[in-house]
């Protein structure tokens, strides 16, 4: 009866950030880790290494920017946009690197899944890595494991 007469009322939601190369690259593993519909805690953690280890931050920061990322790539641009920030702000062979990071998160689960892989060719092509690199990128992760 009193949900009738006072219904609750959604709290409103913070605006999400306006995506940067930090942000981009956060949601970018995000979204890697999350293409098989099973976002493990081995993924989670080894997202808050990459973003720890890239932008120097500690773990608990690293969390924090990581659940923004997760937040972000639930409802902002697709992989190009997010894809196109990066190419802008980050050189080459640094995109190269986030490739390698990228395999490194959707292996983390110690399972190869076809629609992971098959989001992780989007990226890279997106990217703008040639094709070359994006076979070698592949080919260590999969030496790695």
């Amino acid at each position: 009866m009193f949900e009738r007469l006072f219904p609750r009322q959604k709290r409103a939601q913070d605006p999400l950030p306006q995506p940067d190369a930090q942000l981009a690259l956060g949601a970018l593993l995000v979204r890697v880790a999350m293409a098989d519909h099973n976002y493990q805690a081995s993924e989670v953690g080894q997202i808050d290494r990459i973003l720890s280890a890239t932008f120097g931050l500690k773990p608990l920061e690293a969390a924090k920017l990581r659940a923004t990322c997760e937040a972000l790539e639930r409802h902002a641009p697709g992989t190009p946009e997010f894809a196109e920030i990066l190419r802008n702000e980050v050189e080459y062979a640094d995109r190269k690197a986030l490739a390698d990071a990228m395999w490194s998160v959707a292996l983390a689960d110690g399972e190869r899944d076809d629609s992971e892989e098959s989001q992780l060719t989007e990226i890279e092509t997106a990217l703008g890595l040639t094709d070359a690199d994006i076979a070698a990128a592949r080919e260590n992760a999969l030496r790695g494991n």
